[in-house]
């Protein structure tokens, strides 16, 4: 638009000299004020010898300024076209489901001791998820190794899909060998600012050729407690309650939504620990994983399974795995168990 209308000025100056002649040269004050000053626009736009001097040429001149602006136009609507044909669309994507929980509060790096912790990773897409995921707590800072035996995606960029596609290649994550407890994976390696908060993070489909829109969650639940500098739930310490027999609350969340167990559930304080007695909904369970242990049924064989887990907090989710052996193959299903400390009381 500033070099339509510079154009414009200076055709207008141009034509104000040709029909107003006499009346310049007749004060050579005037004349060579108006003279110095259309010089001086025209020195902007052209050159001495290419300064229109007609009309026609200064009609000419605006055209042609115009089609130099279109062709730049074009260009950047071209440059829009080819970046957004980098960009998933709704079209090519699950639909996406929301990864925070109502409440949530985020935890900093400064919420947590220093160290290397297993985390849970939640996931915008049930197309995008990762075999294991380890948190690194150095310096101030955290980020997420996402070790994916998948080769589906190239790149990782730490931003939306628009964000990646309008990035230089230096700037994406790929992935990186790593080795961890001995054994040596590929993983990609994400900056993470906060836990417990949706963190924008889009994926490069290798087959696709297109980036795709993520939201990613790492739960501070799924660290062991002693991660925490300032503990955030109820230990048993807290709870003031001597050896006996008590009943708790408990709440089941994870896998497919249709396995449930027994509340309130027995609990069993002695020499400064808390036992849960977890009865399932089902006798499918052959064994259960806490805290990196492997527990099995105390119910030999009879009825739903059943197990004695130590509880580590209370008021908290606590991952927990559990083997179900009700599919062709026995498979290990993620689950959290929270017990409420509010609930508990004496057993009859």
């Amino acid at each position: 638009m500033k070099k339509k209308t510079s154009l414009l000025i200076s055709s207008m100056l141009v034509l104000s000299l040709l029909f107003a002649g006499t009346a310049c040269s007749s004060d050579h004050r005037n004349t060579g004020s108006d003279t110095q000053n259309t010089q001086s626009v025209e020195a902007g736009l052209f050159s001495q010898s290419d300064a229109p001097t007609s009309e026609a040429e200064a009609s000419e001149t605006m055209l042609s300024g115009d089609a130099a602006v279109s062709d730049k136009a074009a260009d950047a609507s071209d440059m829009d076209a080819a970046v957004s044909d980098k960009v998933a669309d709704a079209s090519d994507m699950v639909e996406a489901v929301d990864v925070v929980d109502p409440g949530m509060v985020p935890v900093h790096p400064d919420d947590l001791f220093e160290g290397l912790y297993p985390v849970k990773m939640r996931s915008s897409s049930s197309m995008f998820k990762a075999d294991h995921v380890c948190l690194e707590v150095k310096d101030g800072h955290m980020q997420a190794y996402l070790f994916m035996s998948s080769q589906s995606y190239l790149y990782m960029f730490p931003g939306t899909a628009m964000d990646a596609a309008n990035a230089e290649e230096g700037q994406y994550i790929s992935l990186m060998k790593t080795s961890i407890e001995g054994e040596e994976l590929e993983a990609f390696l994400l900056p993470v600012s906060a836990l417990d908060e949706g963190l924008p993070f889009s994926s490069y489909s290798r087959r696709k050729e297109k980036w795709y829109d993520r939201t990613l969650l790492f739960e501070a639940d799924s660290l062991p407690a002693e991660a925490f500098r300032t503990p955030r739930y109820k230990q048993l310490s807290d709870l003031n309650l001597t050896d006996g027999e008590y009943v708790i609350d408990v709440k089941l969340d994870g896998g497919s939504g249709r396995a449930s167990v027994e509340s309130p559930a027995k609990l069993t304080v002695s020499g400064g620990k808390a036992t849960a007695h977890i009865v399932w909904s089902s006798n499918n369970y052959d064994f259960m994983i806490v805290d990196g242990e492997k527990y099995m049924p105390v119910n030999d064989n009879s009825g739903n399974s059943a197990f004695d887990m130590p509880v580590a907090a209370f008021d908290r989710k606590l991952p927990v795995q559990a083997d179900t052996t009700a599919m062709s193959q026995p498979h290990l299903i993620d689950y959290t168990l929270t017990f409420d400390s509010s609930s508990i009381a004496k057993a009859s």
